[in-house]
């Protein structure tokens, strides 16, 4: 399966990607997200692999692929039967804001590849979603956690 996502965001493109590639404000956009730990690497640099862990018991394993900000920032993401490849790409407009575009490709197996030939609309609607939180906390400092 593979879908192509984009937003516009308010804020020029080197204030977007100071935001993006901080982990403290990962939690503030990614619904759900109870930790994000380095398993072996450096923070946001190629090669380097993380677990992010949800309050839903999930666990994804990203592995950074590329990072040539301020263009570009890309990444693998694992789970059992999941493997997702985003690709992440960042444009300034004419009028100073951030065009933010995001090349999702999965493999599935099991389940989830069922869960995917069903219900194609829920993976890229669940992108959509993050990358407005995103604009949320970028634009207005929102942020998805309640305690924050």
């Amino acid at each position: 399966m593979h879908y192509t996502t984009s937003i516009i965001i308010d804020r020029p493109r080197a204030e977007v990607l100071k935001l993006f590639d901080n982990l403290d404000n990962i939690k503030h956009w990614q619904r759900n997200l109870v930790s994000f730990e380095i398993l072996n690497g450096k923070q946001g640099e190629v090669g380097t692999k993380s677990k992010m862990t949800y309050n839903n018991g999930m666990e994804l394993i990203e592995t950074v692929t590329v990072k040539n900000l301020p263009h570009e920032f890309s990444g693998t993401y694992t789970a059992k039967g999941v493997w997702n490849e985003i690709k992440n790409y960042f444009e300034e407009t004419p009028d100073g804001k951030t065009k933010w575009t995001s090349d999702c490709t999965f493999q599935m197996s099991g389940a989830m590849k069922i869960m995917a030939l069903l219900f194609p609309f829920l993976f890229k609607g669940q992108s959509k979603k993050m990358m407005n939180d995103f604009k949320n906390f970028a634009e207005k400092g929102t942020s998805v956690q309640k305690n924050i």
